[in-house]
Order: structure tokens, then C-alpha cells, then sequence
């Protein structure tokens, strides 16, 4: 169950959350200030929803947001605070979410709308573990030169983030899907001179191409079917600080027009408005396609494309910085043990001979992900092959890319090659036998202790089949 907070005066309020979150989110209401803070103390909640009234209190004047907001943050430094106001406090909720808030959404509330900032927020709460690796480990200026890194080509990558981070200007990030490139922007922004403003990520291919626009620049009440009210685009919210374009390939010819004009300018109009709107903001792009080849072929524009590459920086894939494996395995388990309350130290040794021979077609994240089923699986203190895809040990992963000089002995492959058919033999025969072992035993044709044997040696559970 996952746990939220809605703090408000509005009586529909904390219901219509409710509706659209779903079943799978429980819902506490506080209805003034006080209450608020004494029950976000006492619970950790996943996204807490305010009244901007409440932040604001009794405060006269100019209101020091980050000194509203600081309380909850000394809570849990990392909470999800998303700013409730009317239509016509908006500017007061955009200077929440620049002194640190998550977002804001306006009464009367739409359904769509808090789906879409919870998943946004989701989204950038999956990535959280690979951020805290990027700034806290490599990037901190006495590891920069490679001390959490043994790839050369990250050490090189971390070179360019450190000479582009304290400037204006703008950067475009490629690599294959689930290198980190969300997380190197973000990375580039705490490293800058913008670290205290808003940093805010867009992710293009996942917004409708009809509504795009709208996200990126704003729209004002009646432009549209639809638009009931005023929106601030993403832009406006990112003022004096960092926005993200991720899968920027993805955009409509004239989205593409209308950005160019953005970053050639610095100013925009909201959709149906005609006053013009002038912002300070750092633009990072991210693309997992060539955009010099969708240039050439006449899909993207080349003087957005100009733009946009002013300094690129590409992200190499997990294959070829393979060196990194263990301190992101290290990493990782780490996280898991805070999050899950386990305590494990690490992987047996043919797992992590295995890490290093797959090829990783996800990259990082997919690492992220088959260790995390493994850690949840394990039940002692060492994760081992019973947790891992069979995929991982098949001899096909050999074909990957080798590093020079680490190629296996024969009696090695064969060794390996042994180990690969008895686990997965042993798991089709508990699986037929509902993990029962004297019967499993029976069918092998060996004795229940030489099965036992077995089961330890390739971390193999009997309760996962029952």
C-alpha cells in the first residue's frame, strides 16, 4: 500500500485524489497546517498534496517558500510536495515549485492532471539509486578523476560534465535507452550555477503530440476544447533554472519550430495568448536516436538540431564500461537494504562473472532490475544464480564482448556450462513436484541429502515451487 497525504480546506479534495490514484494508494487527510506537519512526521508518505494557503500561514508579504517548505524536508529530505492552489494564486504555487516543491495542480482538480504529475513523479523516483551514484560518488570533485569509476570512457564523460555544468550553455545527451542520461542532466544541474533553481524534466515521447505544445509553452483558458483554465508551461516553471527535453527526437515539426524560437530568443507565447513571455532557463536535451541522421533524412529540423548541439556529450552503454559493474552492483544493494530492510552483502563469484560476460542490450537499468528480483528472492546473505534470468548463464551471453585478456579457460566454459544445466533442471523438477524435495529427489535419481547439496550449492529455494 502506498501512502498519501492530502492537506486542505476543500472538502472534495482528498477524495477526488483518491478516485484518481486508485486502490493501490491510501489516502490521509489533515485540514489545517499543524495537522499536517504532526501527521507527515509521524508517517513517511510517498506524495503529499498542500494547500498553498497552508504554506503560506500567517506570513505577510513576500513568502520565503523554502522556509515553509524546510520543515517537511528536514522530515525526509526527498519528499514528493505537490502545491494545491486556485486559479488565481498561480504565481504563488510557481514560486513554491522553484523554492523546491514537486509541482502544483489548481482547483478544481483534474483527474488527468494529478495521474500525470504522480507518474512524472514516479518516473523520477525510479531513478533516484543511479543519481545518488552520479552526484555523491563520481561527481564530487575529489572523485571526478575516476575513484568511483574504472571506465575510461566514463571518466571522459565526467570530464565534459564538469567543464559544461558551471555555464549557460546548452547540452544534448545521447547513448542508448537506460544509460542515465536523466540522470546525467541532472547531475549537470546540481553541478551549476542553477543548482538552487527548479530543475524540470519533460519527457516528450510520452506527452501527446496535440498536447505537447501546451506542456511545453502554456495555454490560456478557451484556447482549446478542453482548456477550462490556464496552464504555466514548463518553460515559465523552469525559470532561472534547468529543463530537461528527453526523447527530444520525438517532437512534431511544429513543436520543433516553436522550441527554436524559445532557445534562439528566450521568449514564447502560452497557446491562444498573444502576450509575450520572457524566461532564463538552461536547456539539457536527451536523444537515444541520430539526430544528425533524422536531420539528413528531413524529420528534424537542422538548425533546431544546431542548437541544441552546442556541447554533446555521449553516454556510453553498460557493455563497454564493464568495469563499473561492481560498484554499481555495491550501489544498488545498498539502496535495496535501506529500502527493504534486508542485509546483504553481495553476490556469489559466478554471478558477478556473469554480470560481466551479458551484454546488457537495457543497459543500467536493466541491471537495476535483475538485481532487484534477485535481492527480493534471496534469503541469505549473498545473492546467488537461483534469483537470476536463466538468460544471464546461457552460453549465448559468451558471445557478448569480451574484454581483452579475460577470455575463459575451456575447463571454465565447461564448468559453466555444467552448472547452467543442473539449475535449470533442478528447477523444472521442483516445479513439476510443487518443491517437494523427497519426490524431486526420486525423479533425479539421487538421494534427498546429494539433492540438498545441490539446492545450497546453486542457491536454489524449494519454497519458490510451492
Amino acid at each position: 500500500m502506498r501512502y498519501v497525504l492530502v492537506a486542505t480546506n476543500q472538502a472534495t479534495a482528498g477524495q477526488e485524489i483518491g478516485l484518481a490514484l486508485g486502490k493501490d494508494f491510501k489516502i490521509d487527510l489533515a485540514y489545517d497546517a499543524a495537522g499536517c506537519l504532526e501527521m507527515f512526521r509521524r508517517k513517511r508518505y510517498e506524495f503529499t498534496f498542500i494547500d498553498i494557503d497552508f504554506l503560506i500561514g500567517d506570513c505577510q508579504g513576500r513568502v520565503d517558500f523554502k522556509q515553509t517548505l524546510r520543515p517537511f524536508w528536514q522530515v525526509f529530505p526527498s519528499a514528493h510536495i505537490i502545491a494545491l492552489t486556485a486559479q488565481e494564486r498561480i504565481r504563488e504555487a510557481v514560486s513554491a515549485v522553484k523554492a523546491g516543491a514537486s509541482n502544483y495542480l489548481t482547483y478544481p482538480l483534474d483527474a488527468h492532471e494529478i495521474s500525470y504529475a504522480i507518474e512524472s513523479l514516479s518516473q523520477m523516483t525510479q531513478f533516484e539509486s543511479e543519481l545518488s551514484y552520479l552526484r555523491n560518488s563520481i561527481l564530487r570533485p575529489e572523485n571526478i578523476e575516476g575513484v568511483r569509476t574504472n571506465s575510461r570512457a566514463m571518466i571522459e564523460v565526467l570530464d565534459k560534465v564538469r567543464s559544461v555544468a558551471p555555464t549557460r550553455t546548452n547540452v544534448l545527451l545521447t547513448g542508448e535507452t537506460g544509460t542515465g542520461k536523466s540522470l546525467l542532466a541532472r547531475a549537470i544541474h546540481a553541478q551549476s550555477n542553477r543548482a538552487d533553481g527548479p530543475f524540470i524534466a519533460v519527457h516528450c515521447g510520452a506527452i501527446p503530440d496535440t498536447l505537447l505544445e501546451s506542456e511545453l509553452f502554456g495555454h490560456e483558458k478557451g484556447a482549446f476544447t478542453g482548456a477550462v483554465k490556464r496552464k504555466l508551461g514548463k518553460f515559465q516553471i523552469a525559470d532561472s533554472g534547468t529543463i530537461f527535453l528527453d526523447e527530444i527526437g520525438t517532437i512534431t515539426p511544429a513543436a520543433q519550430i516553436k522550441l527554436l524560437e524559445v532557445l534562439q530568443e528566450m521568449t514564447f507565447t502560452r497557446v491562444g495568448g498573444e502576450a509575450p513571455i520572457h524566461v532564463d532557463v538552461r536547456v539539457v536535451a536527451a536523444s537515444n536516436e541520430d539526430l544528425k541522421a533524422r536531420c539528413d533524412q528531413g524529420s528534424f529540423r537542422k538548425d533546431l538540431f544546431y542548437r541544441l548541439n552546442v556541447f554533446p556529450i555521449e553516454l556510453p552503454p553498460l557493455r563497454e564500461r564493464l568495469e563499473d559493474i561492481p560498484l554499481l552492483v555495491e550501489t544498488f544493494l545498498e539502496r535495496f537494504n535501506r529500502t527493504h530492510g534486508k542485509d546483504i552483502k553481495g553476490v556469489q563469484p559466478e554471478i558477478m562473472e556473469a554480470l560481466n560476460r551479458y551484454s546488457w542490450p537495457g543497459n543500467i537499468r536493466e541491471l537495476e532490475n535483475v538485481l532487484e528480483r534477485a535481492y527480493l528472492l534471496e534469503k541469505g546473505a549473498l545473492l546467488s544464480p537461483g534469483g537470476f534470468p536463466g538468460e544471464l548463464f546461457t552460453l549465448e551471453s559468451f558471445a557478448g564482448p569480451t574484454p581483452m585478456g579475460k577470455i575463459p579457460t575451456l575447463t571454465q566454459v565447461r564448468s559453466r556450462a555444467v552448472d547452467l544445466a543442473e539449475v535449470r533442471y533442478l528447477r523444472e523438477v521442483l516445479a513439476l513436484n510443487k518443491g517437494r524435495v523427497d519426490q524431486s529427489a526420486a525423479m533425479a535419481g539421487v538421494t534427498t541429502r546429494q539433492l540438498h547439496n545441490l539446492l545450497t550449492k546453486h542457491g536454489i529455494h524449494k519454497e519458490e515451487f510451492k
